[in-house]
C-alpha cells in the first residue's frame, strides 16, 4: 500500500477512487482535468469518477465515428477539434448510448444497453463539461443545450410486501429454498445475513453505509449507530430492538473470528475475514430474494431501503421524516418516490363528496382511514412498519 497511516473505510475508498480518477484523466483530453479541478471542492470523488467514465465513453465514440477526432489520440484532442462538434455529433452519441459494444473482464465484446435514465445521466454529465468549456472560452457555444433529453417515465417503487419480508428472513435463518450448494455454506453466514437484512429493513440504510460500519460506530445502550452518508457527512441512525438483538447475536459470532490485518475494525466480515464488500451484500440479498419473491427479479439492497421508506411513510404520513431518516438532501426526491402512495386514500376520499341526487345521509360511506388489505395491497405493510420503525426521538 502506498500509504501507511490507519485509514477509515470511507477514506480508503476515497483514496482508491482518486487514484482511479487520475489514471482515467490520462486517457482524456487535458481540458477534462481542468474541469475536474474546477469542481473538486463542490463534488465528491465518486461523482467526478462517474463523470470520467462518461467522458471516456464520449471521446471513444468520437474517435470511432468522427473523422476529425479519429486523426489523433484522445489525450491530444484540443480546442480546435472540440470547436468542430455540432448538435449532430451529440445526437449521434445519444443514439450510440442505446446500444454499443464494450470489452468485459476477459477481453470479450459484450453488448451494453442504456435506457432513458442511463442516457439522461450521461448527457447531463456531458452538459456539465460543455458548460465549463463554454464559460472558459474553449468553445464558442454550448451545443449540448440544443439536444433534447430523452423523456423519462416514472417507475413504480419495487419493494417487498409483508409476507415476502417474512419469507426473506425465514430463508436467511433456516436456508429454506436455497440450493444444495448454497445450503452447504449457509450455516457459516446465517446469523450475519439475518442481521444485515434486518438492518436494511429496520433503518433504510444504504449498502455503502452498511459495509462501512465499524465496531466503534455501534452503541447498543441507545440502539444507535453512526453512518457516513454520501458526500462524507455523518449522522446517527436508530434501530428497533428486533434489529439490536440480531446485531448482538451476530457480534457474538464475530468476536470469535480473527479478522485479517487492516480489517480489525469492520463490523461485518466476509467468510474471508475481510470487511464485507458491497457486491457480496448485493449477491446475498439477491439470493434470499429469489426465494422470497421469485417474480420480483430486481430486488437489491436499495429495494429493501425502499421497503423501509414505504413502511415508514405509510405509518407516519410524514414525508419530511422519511426524507430525514433516509438521508435525502432534497425532500422533493422523497416526495417523488413516496407521495404517490397516497393515491389510494385520494380515491377513497371521492366517496365522501355528496352531490345533488347522490346518496342519502343515512347511507354508509367507506372509511377514509387506511384501507383494508383487500382494498389496498400496501396496507399489509403497516404492522411490519410498527415493528421496524426507528426510535429516532
Amino acid at each position: 500500500m502506498p500509504y501507511q497511516q490507519e485509514t477509515t473505510y470511507h477514506t480508503e475508498m476515497d483514496i482508491r477512487r482518486t487514484d482511479r480518477l487520475r489514471a482515467l484523466q490520462k486517457e482524456l483530453p487535458a481540458v477534462c482535468t481542468d474541469f475536474f479541478r474546477s469542481i473538486a471542492h463542490t463534488t465528491s470523488t465518486l461523482t467526478r469518477l462517474a463523470y470520467a467514465y462518461d467522458y471516456r465513453l464520449f471521446f471513444t465514440y468520437l474517435h470511432e465515428e468522427n473523422y476529425v477526432f479519429s486523426q489523433l489520440p484522445v489525450p491530444l484532442i484540443g480546442d480546435r477539434e472540440l470547436q468542430t462538434l455540432t448538435v449532430r455529433d451529440i445526437d449521434g452519441f445519444q443514439d450510440y448510448l442505446s446500444q454499443y459494444y464494450a470489452k468485459d473482464a476477459e477481453g470479450e465484446d459484450r453488448i451494453v444497453q442504456n435506457h432513458e435514465l442511463g442516457i439522461m445521466r450521461k448527457l447531463s454529465s456531458l452538459r456539465s463539461l460543455f458548460e465549463y468549456l463554454f464559460k472558459t472560452g474553449h468553445i464558442p457555444a454550448n451545443i449540448t443545450t440544443l439536444v433534447t433529453l430523452p423523456k423519462t417515465h416514472e417507475k413504480p417503487i419495487l419493494r417487498l410486501e409483508a409476507d415476502e419480508m417474512e419469507k426473506l428472513l425465514l430463508s436467511a435463518r433456516s436456508g429454506e429454498g436455497l440450493t444444495q450448494r448454497q445450503q452447504a455454506l449457509h450455516a457459516r453466514s446465517a446469523t450475519r445475513d439475518v442481521a444485515i437484512l434486518l438492518l436494511f429493513l429496520g433503518t433504510g440504510i444504504r449498502v455503502s453505509e452498511l459495509v462501512g460500519i465499524n465496531l466503534e460506530d455501534v452503541d447498543f445502550s441507545i440502539n444507535a449507530f453512526m453512518v457516513t452518508r454520501k458526500g462524507g457527512s455523518q449522522t446517527i441512525l436508530y434501530f428497533p430492538q428486533q434489529v439490536a438483538q440480531a446485531l448482538q447475536a451476530y457480534l457474538q459470532e464475530r468476536n470469535q473470528v480473527e479478522p485479517l490485518e487492516g480489517h480489525e475494525n469492520a463490523f461485518f466480515l466476509s467468510s474471508q475475514r475481510r470487511r464485507i464488500t458491497q457486491r457480496a451484500v448485493e449477491n446475498m440479498v439477491k439470493k434470499y430474494a429469489q426465494v422470497a419473491a421469485p417474480l420480483k427479479k430486481r430486488i437489491s439492497p436499495h429495494k429493501l431501503r425502499s421497503t423501509f421508506g414505504t413502511n415508514l411513510y405509510q405509518e407516519t404520513g410524514d414525508i419530511y421524516l422519511v426524507a430525514d431518516v433516509l438521508g435525502h438532501a432534497d425532500v422533493n426526491t422523497t416526495r417523488r418516490h413516496y407521495a404517490a402512495m397516497s393515491d389510494a386514500r385520494k380515491r377513497r376520499a371521492v366517496a365522501h363528496v355528496v352531490l345533488p341526487g347522490g346518496p342519502t345521509d343515512g347511507q354508509q360511506k367507506p372509511p377514509l382511514g387506511p384501507a383494508s388489505e383487500e382494498e389496498d395491497p400496501e396496507a399489509g405493510l403497516i404492522d411490519t412498519a410498527n415493528k421496524m420503525k426507528p426510535t429516532n426521538e
